[in-house]
């Protein structure tokens, strides 16, 4: 048996190769996507793809990792494909990776002499994979062929040598080949620094200490899990099952519900999405992937958000979603905003059942949308996604114009966008008045606005919380909801709904505003003091406060 110290070494000493492997592709990326805004993850997985460790990196992507990877193995097992030594698979297939078609994941296996010791893997949101709008989420798909290129699992690398001819074939079908060839390279120099950094290990301990070991790491976070669940629900008393639901838009306009049962218990959790609606022809839906990612989050958040992350965690929780729901879709069904949209309302349904289970220790709901925006034209495709307002907490206001939830991306520098294509902005500030009242505020949505300098861009909006807006707690509003518009260069201001695709001309401006997080307890006991600060700072205006806080400026000290 491994002794304690050396599991313990070991553990870290993952964590931190999965930090350096992300460390590599960021530095040696070539989107803005992936080098400024960060849009990428990366771990280190048993041979079999249970998570042993992971970089602090996208949490819709590492918590579909382990799903992806063991969809992977069977894969190749059934189709009779053997990874070898210098091998690299390569997939984007939703139903297979665990995201989305944008999320191009690789996969090396680890091996010291004959024996494979782990897998290394990352994923990567490539700025655009072909399909029918620049940016390839949305645009009205109807079905996953319409949302870009599918790469079925394939060696990428044979034998240490790059298949050159399946990196042209990619190219052909994607509409930044530069941006897509550079960062698949970035992917697999990040893998080469995984290898390493696990034989480094196997050179030091012994590949059959490392495998006893991975089985340890993954007992731990097990038993902790499981003393902590035990521990928080005693001092609660939250034994029991909460149900809670919320909605998601339709391009139509209808409403499609996502629904949730936690059953708690002081040694297990079992969070079933029974009563969810059918997934729909429109790309909203969510693999299971991403429904196992978005649950995760929301429980980790609640349980512990220190705790040790891999796969001992799903030994005791249990996550059921029915096949051919919005949260388990049966393919051919599109499910590119699935990923960054529908993970964000699974998060907050999970969230509000975990707020009846456990009162004071959840905040109110945070914007809810990543809100993805995409603009190419010939030649070129920018793709990201927006920070807004985080939900108020039971001991203080949400945060302004952040990323919140399942996205934890940089924001892309202004300077950056305008460098790399024909774009310049107008504006980047915080939304006043978008927090939700309460006696702690909801944090601040932003409005980001930009002029296209070329005729003929195709821009792609793809957001939500449009009608139904990020609820409050205990008595706090909700936020204010996301509102789209153009300036045409004539000066016709047009309404966008949440989700649009719009042809735009030389010199039409773009506002984009993000929503506000929702409020936490009774506007009208909001301390003074925070009000006045928030007019001085110009977060809310003085009527915003005489409304919605109780506030007459005659009170002011």
């Amino acid at each position: 048996m491994v002794d304690p110290v050396t599991v313990e070494v070991l553990r870290h000493a993952l964590i931190y190769a999965s930090e350096e492997m992300g460390v590599v592709l960021r530095n040696t990326a070539f989107s803005p996507n992936i080098r400024d805004r960060l849009d990428h993850s990366c771990a280190v997985l048993t041979p079999s793809g249970d998570l042993l460790a992971q970089a602090e990196h996208i949490p819709v992507h590492l918590g579909s990792m382990p799903v992806g990877v063991k969809n992977l193995t069977r894969y190749l097992e059934e189709h009779g494909i053997e990874l070898g030594p210098g091998d690299v698979v390569i997939t984007n297939d939703p139903y297979i990776s665990g995201t989305h078609l944008n999320d191009v994941m690789v996969a090396k296996p680890v091996y010291v002499g004959d024996k494979l010791v782990a897998m290394v893997a990352n994923k990567a949101h490539h700025v655009d994979v072909g399909g029918v709008v620049p940016g390839s989420i949305g645009g009205g798909a109807k079905m996953l062929l319409e949302e870009g290129l599918v790469i079925p699992p394939i060696k990428i690398v044979e034998e240490g040598r790059l298949r050159r001819d399946i990196v042209e074939l990619i190219k052909a079908n994607v509409r930044t080949p530069r941006y897509f060839q550079g960062d698949l390279m970035a992917q697999l120099a990040a893998l080469n620094l995984g290898e390493k950094r696990v034989k480094e290990l196997a050179d030091r301990y012994g590949a059959d200490t490392l495998l006893e070991a991975w089985g340890e790491i993954l007992g731990y976070t097990e038993r902790y899990t499981r003393n902590r669940l035990r521990t928080i629900v005693e001092e609660t008393g939250a034994e029991g099952s909460y149900e809670a639901e919320d909605y998601l838009e339709l391009s139509s306009g209808e409403l499609a519900k996502i629904k949730t049962r936690l059953t708690i218990t002081r040694d297990k959790v079992l969070v079933d999405f029974t009563g969810t609606d059918p997934q729909v022809e429109e790309p909203i839906n969510a693999v299971y992937g991403v429904t196992v990612a978005a649950t995760t989050f929301a429980l980790k958040s609640v349980i512990d958000p220190e705790m040790p992350m891999n796969q001992g965690f799903y030994r005791v929780v249990e996550i059921r979603a029915p096949r051919g729901t919005l949260v388990n879709p049966e393919p051919p069904a599109p499910v590119g905003g699935g990923n960054v949209e529908t993970s964000q309302r699974i998060a907050d349904v999970v969230l509000r059942a975990l707020a009846e289970a456990f009162p004071g220790r959840v905040p109110a709901a945070s914007c809810g949308t990543m809100t993805n925006v995409m603009v190419g034209g010939k030649g070129w495709a920018f793709y990201e996604t927006l920070g807004c307002g985080s939900g108020a907490r039971p001991c203080c206001d949400g945060v302004d114009g952040v990323h919140t939830n399942m996205t934890n991306t940089l924001n892309t520098p202004i300077e950056v966008i305008e460098q790399e294509y024909p774009v310049l902005f107008k504006a980047y500030e915080l939304r006043p008045n978008s927090g939700g009242p309460g006696t702690y505020r909801g944090g601040l949505g932003v409005i980001r606005a930009f002029t296209v300098l070329e005729d003929g861009a195709t821009l792609t909006v793809f957001s939500e919380r449009g009608k139904l807006r990020p609820w409050g707690l205990v008595g706090g509003k909700p936020g204010a909801p996301s509102k789209h518009y153009i300036v045409t260069a004539s000066g016709e201001k047009i309404e966008l709904p949440i989700k649009a695709t719009r042809r735009l001309r030389r010199g039409d401006t773009v506002y984009i505003n993000t929503p506000g997080g929702g409020g936490y307890g009774d506007p009208c006991k909001r301390p003074e003091e925070l009000i006045l600060r928030d007019l001085e700072d110009g977060k809310v205006t003085l009527d915003h406060a005489r409304r919605e806080y109780c506030y007459t400026p005659e009170t002011k000290k």
